[in-house]
């Protein structure tokens, strides 16, 4: 059966909550809500204000894990204050997953590349996950989307420096780019296993530059906005983000955003996801 995948080319916080509402989804219990904090300097990231409805309405925390490399985000304490700089805890409960000591591992017995995923200890307070990312081109990873946050994105900071590396830290720049997106693919898996299909994915196609929210100097987005997409399944709905990037042939600033992409092999991490059985790159795409 294909994932169903709810789209709507009109952006505006009321819309999120309103595809939201069409999985019929109920989050239980204490949830998890994985948002982009930002770093320092970036323009393009998705404002507090803009998920204030959705958030409002499921009512969890929203968390957030420390980044392994430098920047206003590496540390607990340059975090939080980034987090109150850009408003996050103005109207929302924070958490940084990993604010300290020791990480929870998440065990991956049929990762191709790693077996383990190390991710903030703190994620054992939460029943459920949602999980609201901002899709744009990644410098390293080609895009991020939902499989991205659901990695690197909740990954401790050791954690992500064990996925970059492809499960050596110190090769954290230096590993097989493909091992690397693998083990993406993997650490995601331990996620979506973790929380036993209690989570919900929202992918909003705005602001679109290639660059990620964690680059302090991005460039501007190169393509115009598409719109937001929610699912239950994470292969799925990047998949149909990707999809609706490629039928973007009117928009000049696609062959920019592609060329990202696919020069990094972006589409490996859906490949390899899929591979794994988590999620499906088969989808209907219902237009609201």
């Amino acid at each position: 059966m294909k994932s169903k995948v709810y789209f709507s080319r009109e952006i505006t916080a009321e819309k999120v909550l309103e595809l939201y509402k069409l999985l019929d989804k109920t989050l239980d219990g204490n949830v998890a809500i994985k948002v982009h904090s930002g770093e320092t300097g970036n323009q393009n990231f998705l404002r507090p204000a803009f998920w204030k409805p959705v958030i409002d309405y499921v009512g969890g925390t929203v968390v957030e894990a420390n980044t392994a490399y430098d920047g206003t985000r590496n540390t607990t304490t340059k975090h939080l204050v980034t987090i109150r700089e850009h408003g996050w805890n103005k109207d929302y409960d924070v958490e940084i997953l990993d604010d300290e000591g020791p990480d929870m591992v998440l065990d991956i017995p049929d990762g191709k590349v790693i077996q383990k995923n190390y991710v903030g200890k703190n994620l054992a307070k939460y029943d459920s996950l949602l999980v609201l990312s901002h899709f744009k081109g990644h410098p390293m990873g080609g895009y991020g989307g939902a499989l991205k946050q659901l990695s690197i994105g909740i990954a401790s900071s050791f954690g992500k420096a064990y996925i970059h590396g492809a499960g050596v830290p110190e090769d954290i720049w230096t590993a097989d780019h493909d091992s690397f997106l693998r083990s993406m693919a993997d650490a995601a898996g331990s996620v979506v296993d973790y929380f036993k299909g209690n989570a919900v994915y929202v992918n909003v196609m705005k602001n679109m530059s290639v660059d990620c929210d964690c680059c302090a100097v991005a460039e501007d987005p190169c393509m115009k906005d598409i719109g937001i997409l929610v699912s239950l399944d994470p292969i799925a709905i990047d998949q149909a983000c990707i999809d609706l990037v490629y039928a973007a042939t009117d928009d000049p600033g696609q062959s920019h955003l592609l060329e990202r992409i696919e020069s990094r092999n972006g589409v490996l991490t859906i490949e390899a996801a899929a591979e794994l059985g988590y999620g499906s790159r088969e989808y209907e795409l219902i237009e609201v």
